[in-house]
């Protein structure tokens, strides 16, 4: 591929994220609108199912050959961490503001790196522990633990971010064996199924003028992980990654448009922290595979 074809990739799948995030905050948005009427179980399970609705059209458009596993244990494990993970998120969003939530989902990435040093025996040099630290050290200030504006729901949200960090600390192992494709479909269907279960204890029939908003809120989770799919399809992951953290400034203005929540001082400080030290944690990672490779 030359590297004009490169540059228009990255470009594209730089915009098919972009777009993605902007769907994922919408339905967050959605999410905690509903979650004041609903139970949480019932709320992320239509979300999943969403998300399951989304891989079946994929399977309906390019068919089964990617859907294998040599790991079906850790595609499941990875399933129960995304149903788990997806209902602590909508609980917290009852009693937390949407870009605070959203904020501190983001210290992920500085989990992965501490599990990675854990479990895999990744090395971690000290620029990567300062990031991890000045991270941690955002979150804190957006939490502000001790001071008035603390909930404990806050700590829901850190371990939503910590079980999505093992979500993605077992995706890189199923990705010497697995397809993407694969991977997302797995985790859909599992937890389609545990959501499900969950539904039969939690139900409440969805009200007439709520309809079309979680219909939308499906559709919504689904077309942003079918874009995200698209976008590591094409593009370099380092190009993409990069453009989660618009989530940051949708969920903000959203938050503000639709609950008048406007982010204060401190929490700008912390998310400003947060952004600058995942943004240097990805470009480590890719300039360490590229010395790896080499």
């Amino acid at each position: 591929m030359t590297a004009q074809l490169y540059r228009q990739s990255n470009t594209l799948g730089i915009v098919l994220a972009g777009t993605s995030f902007a769907f994922f905050a919408l339905a967050d948005a959605i999410a905690k609108l509903m979650a004041d009427t609903y139970h949480p179980v019932q709320v992320a399970g239509l979300r999943q199912l969403g998300l399951l609705a989304g891989v079946l059209l994929w399977i309906a458009i390019k068919g089964t050959k990617d859907l294998r596993t040599q790991q079906p244990k850790l595609q499941i494990f990875r399933g129960l961490c995304a149903s788990l993970s997806a209902v602590l998120f909508v609980f917290a969003l009852r009693y937390v503001p949407l870009a605070d939530a959203t904020t501190i989902a983001f210290v992920a990435p500085f989990f992965v790196t501490i599990l990675g040093s854990l479990f895999l025996k990744e090395p971690i040099g000290p620029r990567r522990w300062f990031a991890v630290g000045a991270g941690f050290t955002g979150t804190l200030i957006v939490m502000r633990p001790g001071f008035e504006g603390f909930h404990p729901a806050y700590l829901l949200v850190l371990v939503a971010a910590l079980l999505f960090a093992t979500r993605q600390l077992i995706s890189r192992n199923l990705s010497t064996t697995e397809s993407t494709v694969s991977t997302v479909a797995f985790t859909a269907g599992v937890s389609a199924v545990v959501l499900g279960i969950g539904q039969i204890f939690v139900w409440k029939p969805i009200a007439s003028e709520h309809i079309l908003l979680f219909v939308i809120y499906g559709i919504l989770a689904a077309v942003g992980e079918l874009l995200v799919i698209k976008a590591l399809e094409i593009a370099l992951a380092v190009a993409v990654a990069p453009m989660q953290y618009t989530m940051i400034i949708w969920t903000s203005i959203l938050g503000y448009l639709i609950f008048g929540q406007t982010p204060d001082t401190l929490t700008l400080i912390g998310t400003t922290i947060i952004i600058v030290s995942g943004l240097f944690t990805i470009w480590r990672e890719y300039q360490l595979g590229r010395q790896r490779s080499e």
